[in-house]
């Protein structure tokens, strides 16, 4: 009997590698699987259905990443599969993306076997040099855990190790699956037993002293306030977020990132933070706090408005995932969940000073001029979507004037925004939506909402297709103001580079395969034609595919982009 045999006979439970790793999936609350088949993962995918998974084919990896981002943003976590080099390369800069923003996506690479691999065969799919190490090399420094599959008996601890880290650390895993490691037996049993989730404790004796630190500050402080960013969201603090914001009644405020973290109905809540690119009474009264709980902060430039914070460290306490900072004094290895519970649970009342409430800073949404031939600008709609949205929608804007413009949108309950204002990626949240929708469908969220410009959706337009053949029930809009406008305002106003072929975005439907009764497209020029589009009781149902064509000025954008886009001017002129 070969010894292959006798190590399978000594199993109690055997299954094979694919399946052990796609229930491990299932079991982690991943449905969908996202992709796109190659020979090299083909036998892979038998295994997908047989997991209870659905696989979700994408018009290609960079789509497909894009959707395992918006997908995980949704669910906690995703998957993606690629193939080899060709497929792995072109899902990459998604990849990238989500480590950047700190989103965990399982990215498993079915590879050529473990013998063609140590023959250093000519294959298809290769850089004909014998090196099949050579993409995964490329990966390594955007996953926070590599797992190659070549020894059947390492491949449960690799593969849980994998997925546990990308939970905890919320960030890519890079799982390679050698085509002859796909049917290999392991040991089932594992599989009774949940991965263990469960983030390191603190250790204690640090843990209070910091909380002991923290407490002392915000009791001596007269005008603290509470801001709060992506790392919250990121690294699952929203329950003690929310906690804090209640307990403390303390003025609370976004970042850009941070938008959708916070209930925006409270009473003390005040707007989206973002130095110069804030509502004036937004920006006084967050730099005017004695003291400021910043919550997950991630402080890039399109996240400040061109680096235009103007707040002190020394009137500021930063929490996050892996340490807390007290002014300038550092705690390392302390996670801020741990101390956030008990600076909740030990607050007490606090010597804060009566002011006015944050909300009465936001700016009052503006209902004039809604003429038969008012144009729709940026100032005018964003708070006109904040009177249509719905509890629980899913929001994903684009990189771009959408980004900047939700800032001054303001949300009902449960509503979750999705962007990618770090990475930055064009063509981002087409692939997103796509994903977000498809978790939204497994969790019974009703809506999700697109807002995309022109010039983005052609870089990711054929992905419309993949949400048709779903049957997601999504609203597009497609922002029409000819080209590429965030481009425009940092350098090029009139320059061909920055300018698109103009598209009839609405006869994208049908030839992406719509049918009919099953879709709709609309045209909105004007202020009253989007005021009668939103007041439609069919079209805010979503009961089928909607896009919308949403035509702006070429010239306008909303005021906080006209500001970071300076900045980004400024910035890329200066001399070494």
């Amino acid at each position: 009997m070969p010894s292959s045999d006798i190590r399978t006979a000594e199993l109690k439970s055997p299954v094979d590698v694919a399946q052990y790793l796609f229930t491990r999936l299932y079991q982690l609350g991943i449905r969908s699987v996202l992709g796109v088949p190659g020979d090299y993962n083909l036998t892979a995918l038998d295994y997908i259905p047989k997991a209870g998974l659905k696989w979700v084919g994408n018009c290609n990896e960079l789509n497909a990443g894009y959707s395992a981002d918006g997908y995980a943003r949704i669910k906690g976590i995703s998957a993606v599969i690629t193939a080899f080099g060709v497929g792995e390369l072109s899902a990459i800069n998604a990849i990238a993306g989500a480590y950047s923003e700190h989103v965990p996506i399982v990215h498993i690479v079915g590879q050529p076997s473990t013998l063609s691999q140590r023959d250093g065969m000519l294959l298809h799919h290769t850089l004909g040099n014998g090196d099949f190490n050579v993409f995964s090399n490329m990966s390594a420094d955007i996953s926070c855990v590599m797992a190659k599959i070549t020894d059947p008996h390492e491949a449960p601890t690799l593969i849980d190790h994998a997925l546990r880290e990308c939970w905890i650390q919320s960030r890519p895993v890079y799982i390679a699956l050698p085509t002859d490691m796909v049917q290999k037996k392991v040991e089932g049993e594992r599989l009774k037993y949940p991965i263990d989730l469960r983030e390191d404790v603190n250790d204690p004796e640090k843990e209070e002293y910091v909380v002991d630190v923290v407490l002392r500050y915000l009791h001596a402080a007269k005008n603290p306030v509470i801001l709060v960013d992506a790392g919250a969201i990121r690294h699952r603090a929203l329950d003690e977020v929310h906690k804090l914001v209640k307990v403390s009644k303390l003025p609370v405020f976004v970042a850009p990132m941070g938008k959708g973290a916070v209930d925006e109905t409270l009473p003390n809540y005040g707007g989206v933070y973002a130095g110069n690119g804030s509502n004036e009474g937004v920006r006084e009264r967050v730099e005017n706090a004695d003291l400021i709980l910043s919550i997950g902060a991630l402080k890039s430039d399109f996240n400040t408005a061109g680096f235009t914070y103007r707040i002190s460290q020394l009137n500021t306490i930063d929490f996050d995932s892996d340490r807390v900072q007290v002014r300038y004094s550092q705690y390392p290895q302390v996670n801020m969940k741990g101390v956030l519970r008990k600076v909740i649970e030990r607050m007490g009342s606090l010597n804060i000073q009566p002011g006015p409430s944050p909300s009465n800073n936001i700016a009052a949404n503006n209902h004039s001029n809604t003429s038969e031939d008012a144009p729709i600008t940026h100032s005018w709609f964003w708070p006109a979507v904040g009177r249509w949205l719905r509890e629980d929608d899913i929001v994903i804007t684009e990189t771009g004037t959408a980004n900047f413009g939700i800032w001054e949108t303001r949300f009902p309950k449960n509503v979750t925004a999705i962007s990618q204002v770090l990475w930055g990626s064009i063509g981002y949240s087409v692939g997103a939506c796509l994903g977000a929708a498809l978790a939204a469908k497994e969790t019974g969220r009703p809506r999700t909402i697109l807002f995309v410009g022109d010039g983005s959706f052609q870089m990711t337009a054929q992905e419309v297709s993949t949400m048709i053949r779903q049957n997601l029930n999504i609203i597009l809009f497609v922002i029409c103001n000819d080209g590429y406008t965030i481009e425009r305002y940092i350098h090029g106003w009139n320059d061909e580079y920055n300018d698109i072929q103009p598209w009839n975005q609405k006869d994208l439907v049908p030839a992406f395969g719509a049918k009919p009764g099953r879709y709709k497209t609309y045209q909105v020029r004007t202020r009253a034609e989007i005021e009668s589009l939103f007041a439609d009781p069919e079209f805010s149902s979503a009961p089928y595919f909607q896009l919308v064509e949403l035509y702006m000025p070429r010239d306008d954008a909303p005021t906080s982009l006209k500001l970071t886009a300076e900045a980004a001017a400024k910035r890329n002129a200066q001399a070494s």
